[in-house]
This record gives structure tokens, sequence and C-alpha cells, in this order.
């Protein structure tokens, strides 16, 4: 195997491991599927979960919880990219509508805004309307800037519909906790929990 392929598959499990969000069955079968061309031993790679604290990530958490609480639907690793987040934002959100619940607006990272997270201490959030009215979408990240304000974030956005807000000088420290869901049915079953208790 030549060393380009293997400093390659060994960020892709370093980034995995960062992130928080796999346990080590759930890295080896991407990381399997990442590389399915080659024919690769992952057992030769060592794969072992991080060591991290939550301290930064149970703020992020929590804040997202207090934004679902005003109808705010939030996901954490909302998909690998953009494009993606927002194909799964909408999927949520009918999954909601269907279920007799309604929902003012959302908010998002992606995986791959995760990994600038992890590789720039940059973690940018996505947000927005199920209608596409850019006041109402401003609304929604005024919101969501206020909060994470609010939770002592040094937040960057210039205020306008098209930019994401950024949280600046985040260090990612999510920790794996296999008693967690987070993604879409993470986010379904928060704002299920925290609506039904209004």
């Amino acid at each position: 195997m030549n060393q380009d392929l293997v400093d390659e598959i060994n960020y892709l499990i370093d980034l995995l491991t960062k992130s928080g969000f796999f346990s080590k069955e759930e890295i080896l079968e991407i990381s399997e599927e990442q590389f399915i061309e080659y024919d690769i031993d992952f057992s030769k790679f060592n794969i072992s979960l991080n060591e991290f604290n939550n301290t930064n990530f149970s703020i992020l958490e929590e804040t997202f919880k207090k934004l679902t609480r005003k109808s705010i639907i939030c996901v954490h690793n909302c998909g690998y990219d953009f494009e993606e987040g927002v194909e799964d934002i909408y999927e949520l959100y009918f999954h909601l509508v269907n279920n007799n619940y309604s929902a003012e607006g959302f908010c998002f990272y992606t995986f791959e805004d995760l990994e600038q997270a992890i590789e720039e201490d940059i973690l940018k959030i996505t947000f927005g309307d199920f209608q596409k009215d850019e006041n109402k979408s401003l609304e929604i990240g005024n919101i969501v800037y206020q909060y994470l304000l609010d939770a002592d974030f040094d937040v960057n956005w210039d205020k306008t519909v098209n930019s994401p807000i950024e949280i600046i000088n985040f260090k990612w420290d999510k920790k794996f906790d296999e008693n967690m869901e987070y993604e879409l049915e993470g986010a379904y079953e928060l704002f299920v929990g925290e609506n039904n208790e209004k």
C-alpha cells in the first residue's frame, strides 16, 4: 500500500474519531466503504475513540436544546455537505409536519463544517426558514446568533441571509456517547420531546 493511501486512510480515521459521532464499528464501516475499491485489511489500522471532555460541545448541545424550545429544528452533523444538509433538514421537517408538529425554522452544521471546526476551530451554522422567506430566515438567524452569544461563544456573522453564522475560536471536543442519538434521529427526538413539554 502506498504512503499517500495510508495517509488518506489515517486522516479519515482520525477525523471520524475526533468528530465524536461514531463508534469504532461505525468508523471501520465508513472507512471500508470509502476505500472499497482497494483490498485493504483495516485491522492493521489503529481505531480508538477520542479522550475529549465535551466542555464546548455540551454548551453547543444545550444551546441547540434552547433553540428547539423556540420551534427551531437543530441538527448536529446534518449530512455531509451543505446540499445534503438542506435535503436532510427538509426531510426531517416533513416528517415532523406529518406527525402534527410545526417548526419555525432550522439550524444545522454538516460533516464538512465539523471537519473545519476540527482543523481550524471555526464551526459554521446554517440557518433558515422552510418557506424560503428572507425576512423570516433573517429572524431565525438573529435568534440563533443571540442564543450563541448568550452561551458566551465567540460569534461572527454579517447579519445577512446568505452567510452562515460562525462560532470562532471553537475547540471541537465532542466525546462519543453510545447512549445519545444525534443527526436526524436525535434532532427528531429532541424536537418532539421539547415541544411536547410546552
